[in-house]
């Protein structure tokens, strides 16, 4: 997939689609639904798509579970979305750092790209 398809309709549909597999009480980044979309370099790409989101759909796609990759929402100058949005995780089951306002990614974090390739190489060795 090359810049000019990670912001075709067609990308953000897809982008939807995976932010929409994320559990509930889970969170993980923009840079990880580009890689699962096999874009690994189109992390911003998906920050555009979910902040394009229809008022209609903003129910129906998750989209306040995706964060950046310190662990931190994101926002530019949208202090009321970014509240928005930790509120609704939070009422999830997600807390932020009270000094930091930083998640724990252990606790939190939805990586199945990492989980099942780490699962598969741990599988066959012994601790």
């Amino acid at each position: 997939m090359n810049a000019s398809n990670s912001k075709s309709p067609n990308f953000y549909e897809s982008v939807y689609a995976v932010v929409k597999k994320i559990p509930k009480g889970k969170v993980t980044t923009y840079g990880h639904i580009a890689l699962l979309l096999g874009n690994p370099r189109a992390a911003r790409a998906v920050g555009y798509a979910l902040n394009s989101l229809k008022k209609d759909r903003e129910s129906k796609i998750p989209w306040q579970r995706v964060i950046n990759r310190e662990g931190r929402i994101s926002f530019k100058g949208d202090s009321f979305r970014a509240d928005l949005q930790k509120k609704i995780l939070q009422t999830e089951g997600v807390f932020f750092d009270l000094g930091s306002d930083q998640l724990d990614f252990d606790k939190y974090g939805w990586f199945p790209l990492y989980e099942k390739r780490f699962s598969n190489h741990f599988d066959n060795r012994r601790f």
